[in-house]
Order: structure tokens, then C-alpha cells, then sequence
């Protein structure tokens, strides 16, 4: 009888790491793992998928030994078990490099990159092909409305992946994306991010680059035809067939509807199919361009994937709403970049139209925003909000007083939660739309305003 292998993940509550560990469970692994951020939902669907959490990094959970570690890129030297790993010579691979040597390189991969719109584009794309029949694995980073989870094995050759251009782990500085060997490659946009890891846009411009080397000659790079960054890029170097969106590009997207819940979309300078959905914004509807595009690759006709865009649940902190208070709508967004946080009040803005106010709540917590690298561009990106409100955390070495001098908008700030709600909820009013985004939980504020304002 063959022994059933065992893997350890260490920071397995990660959304990413998570969603090698169920993938992994349900390839027949035996998986543990180990965290210090053990909440759901990734902890629910760990537990439910029969997998092992350990709230610790005692060294002890490595003994007897598994067969294989996999190791965050959360996880830094000094780590107890990092160092138990290294000083007991325990086989130890990255979360990506795993899924490249026993999954991706088996299957082919549809990878969605870009500074912003990859969760979003992901759970498209996987949604298309699993409407249509063709059962795809995946893993993107965030829970998807239509599947309940972030990562699934499936049961075809397609295997969709949000390829991230963070770095892989401590002992491997790439980005993650370099091992995925894709076949289809969705360029969203490329912009500057993570400061911490990267030192300019050249460096990130550069990991792109890496992976656009190892896509095969009968592979696919799909990007935006008059995106600056991204033509630079694949002017570094690209071996495999190019298309793009644009109107002389071979997709293109036309708004029927203001805020581009109802879009025509165009192949080759040919009108084929519209669009209907529950999605808003023109960032989603570029990213449903995207997803068609890449479908179509697969084997999707343009019309049917049209067609399934209609049963589409976006993700989860996705202009969320939240809930409605005295006529008060509150909305959750991820948004934490300020091209990410200009296309989402412009989203909104489009949806409601000029005569309703939104009121901007934003949190600065991303690395980036930390290090105050995007603090000159966001007094642009609010620009069309008619009120802001700005979390002063206490662990960043600038003042958000700052933006708020510099604000045409109205601008308020404080570094206390519950005093930001109290200056909230003295301007709302009937019919107004607050929009809140960070990139964490920014301590649960949208339950607690929606209980203030309900008062």
C-alpha cells in the first residue's frame, strides 16, 4: 500500500496558501498547516476540507516529519519553524513553485495578471468556463460568488490562476507568477505597487517580463493596445501571439448603459453579442473583455460567454453593499491604489448619477500606501466623491492632514474609528452613498456606521 503523502504548509490561512491547501487535499495529500491569523472564512473552508490548523509555529507540529513543507512568503527567517526546517534538512518548497512541479505544468493555464482587476477577472473567467461545461480548476485570490471558495482542483485541462506579482518566498525573491508557466496570459494593466518589495516600476515591468519568456510560442498574451507600461514591457520581449482590447485592437466594449451594466462587445471590429449583468463599472466591464477574450481561447463562442456574464456573482468586496440605514447605502470595497480607488467612485458615480452624494471613507493600509509612495495621487482619485473621510492609522510616518489640505472635496480626518464614524454620520443624509475601502477590515467600521446610523 502506498503511504498517502504528507504536506505542511506554514501560513496556511493566506488566501493564495489556502487555496494551494485545499487543492492539494482534494489531489489525495494529506495536509496540515499553521498560522497565526486562524479566522474564516479561509479557516472555515480549511477545516471543512478536513485539513489540520495549528494556531502556533511550535516546531513541534513538525514532528514526525512530513514529507514536504511549503512555506509563505508571510514567513521570514527566525520563524521557529523555518529555522526547525532548515536546521533538520525538511524538504521545503514555495506555495507556487508546488503548483507549478505537480499541477500547472500539466494543464493549461489561463493566468490573470495586472496591478488591479485580477481577482475580479479570475472569478470571470473561471465562471465562463465552468457555465459552459468545461469544469476548470482554479485559485484566485478571493472568495467567488459563483463557487463558495477560492480554489478548486477541477476536472479538465484548464486551470484558471490570479497570478500575482508579489515575490514568491523568503528564499525565492521572483514573483509568484514566473512559475506558472501559462498558455493564455491576461495583462491587465501594470502599474507601480508593493514598495516593499519593488524599488521602481522597471523592477516590476521586469518580473513580467520573466514570465512573458517562458510562454510557449502557440500561447496567447492578451493586453490593452494604447496601455503605455504594458507595451513596454512586451517591447522587452514576447514570443507568442499578441491580442488586444481597444477600438483597433481585435475585442473591444462598448457602454450601452452609463454605469456599463449593459455593454455590446465587438471581435474583430464586429458587433457579436451584449452583455446584461449585475456588475457595474467600466473597470468590469474592461475585465469581462478580458475574461471573453481569454474564454474565447478556450473554446467559449463570444455569445456564450455574453450569455453567462448574466449569472455572474462578483467577489466578494467588490463595491459590496453592505446594507442601507434610514435610506443611508453603505458599500464595501477593496480598493487601496489610487487607480483602483478612482475606477470605484467612478464606478459608483456612473451607477447613482450627479444628483446623489457619495461620501468617501478610506483607509491608507496597503505597504505601498503605508510608506506614503501614492499620497500625491489621491486627492485625483477621490475627485469625484462630495465628501472624504481618511483613517489616520498610527503606523505610517505621514499625516493624512496632508491630503486633506490639498482636497478640493470636503475632507475630514481623525485616527480614531469611532470618532470617524461620529464624523460621518453628521454629514450623511437621506440618499446618500458612502463607500468605504481598504484593503483589510479596517475594524469592521461598515456594521458599526450602518448601527450608528441607524440611531
Amino acid at each position: 500500500m502506498i503511504k498517502q503523502q504528507h504536506i505542511h504548509i506554514l501560513g496556511i490561512c493566506g488566501t493564495f496558501m489556502g487555496g494551494v491547501a485545499i487543492i492539494a487535499r482534494q489531489m489525495g495529500y494529506k495536509v496540515t498547516g499553521s498560522d497565526v491569523n486562524v479566522y474564516p472564512p479561509m479557516s472555515t473552508f480549511l477545516q471543512k476540507s478536513g485539513i489540520e490548523i495549528i494556531a502556533n509555529y511550535d516546531p513541534a507540529q513538525l514532528v514526525p516529519q512530513p514529507d514536504m513543507v511549503i512555506i509563505g512568503n508571510a514567513m521570514k527567517r527566525g520563524n521557529p519553524c523555518v529555522e526547525y526546517v532548515l536546521d533538520n534538512a525538511i524538504p521545503y518548497t514555495s506555495g507556487p513553485q508546488w503548483l507549478h512541479d505537480n499541477l500547472l505544468r500539466s494543464r493549461k493555464v489561463l493566468a490573470v495578471s495586472g496591478t488591479h482587476g485580477k481577482t475580479t477577472t479570475s472569478s470571470i473567467l473561471a465562471w465562463i468556463l465552468a457555465d459552459n461545461g468545461l469544469n476548470p480548476g482554479f485559485l484566485i485570490g478571493g472568495v467567488t460568488g459563483n463557487f463558495s471558495t477560492s480554489a478548486q482542483l477541477g476536472e479538465s485541462p484548464y486551470f484558471v490562476i490570479e497570478a500575482d506579482e508579489y515575490d514568491t518566498a523568503f528564499f525565492d525573491k521572483r514573483s509568484k507568477f514566473v512559475h506558472y508557466n501559462p498558455n493564455t496570459l491576461i495583462i491587465n494593466n501594470i502599474g507601480f505597487d508593493h514598495a516593499d518589495i519593488f524599488d521602481d516600476l522597471m523592477a516590476i515591468q521586469r518580473q513580467f517580463h520573466h514570465m512573458i519568456r517562458i510562454i510557449p510560442q502557440s500561447g496567447l498574451v492578451l493586453s490593452v493596445k494604447d496601455d503605455t507600461t504594458v507595451k513596454q514591457t512586451l517591447e522587452m520581449g514576447c514570443w507568442s501571439e499578441q491580442q488586444h482590447l481597444g477600438r483597433e485592437g481585435e475585442w473591444f466594449a462598448q457602454k450601452i448603459a452609463q454605469d456599463s451594466s449593459h455593454f455590446a462587445v465587438y471581435h474583430r471590429q464586429q458587433k457579436i453579442a451584449e452583455v446584461r449583468w449585475d456588475v457595474f463599472g467600466e473597470h468590469n466591464m474592461h475585465n469581462a473583455l478580458m475574461a471573453i477574450a481569454a474564454a474565447y481561447r478556450a473554446g467559449v463562442s463570444v455569445e456564450k460567454a455574453c450569455a453567462s456574464l448574466a449569472g455572474f456573482i462578483n467577489t466578494n468586496r467588490r463595491l459590496e453593499l453592505k446594507g442601507c440605514a434610514k435610506d443611508i447605502t453603505v458599500y464595501d470595497d477593496f480598493a487601496h491604489h489610487p487607480a483602483e480607488i478612482a475606477a470605484t467612485v467612478t464606478a459608483l458615480r456612473d451607477r447613482i448619477g450627479g444628483a446623489k452624494r457619495i461620501l468617501a471613507v478610506l483607509e491608507p493600509r496597503s505597504n505601498t500606501m503605508k510608506m506614503g509612495l501614492h499620497k500625491n495621487e489621491l486627492v485625483a482619485s477621490l475627485v469625484k466623491s462630495d465628501y472624504i473621510f481618511l483613517l489616520q492609522p498610527d503606523n505610517i510616518p505621514w499625516e493624512v492632514a496632508e491630503i486633506a489640505e490639498k482636497s478640493t472635496v470636503p475632507t475630514k480626518w481623525s485616527g480614531n474609528i469611532d470618532l470617524l464614524i461620529e464624523l460621518i454620520a453628521g454629514e450623511a443624509q437621506a440618499g446618500d452613498h458612502i463607500l468605504v475601502m481598504s484593503n483589510g477590515s479596517f475594524d469592521g467600521i461598515h456594521q458599526k456606521l450602518l448601527a450608528r446610523l441607524s440611531l
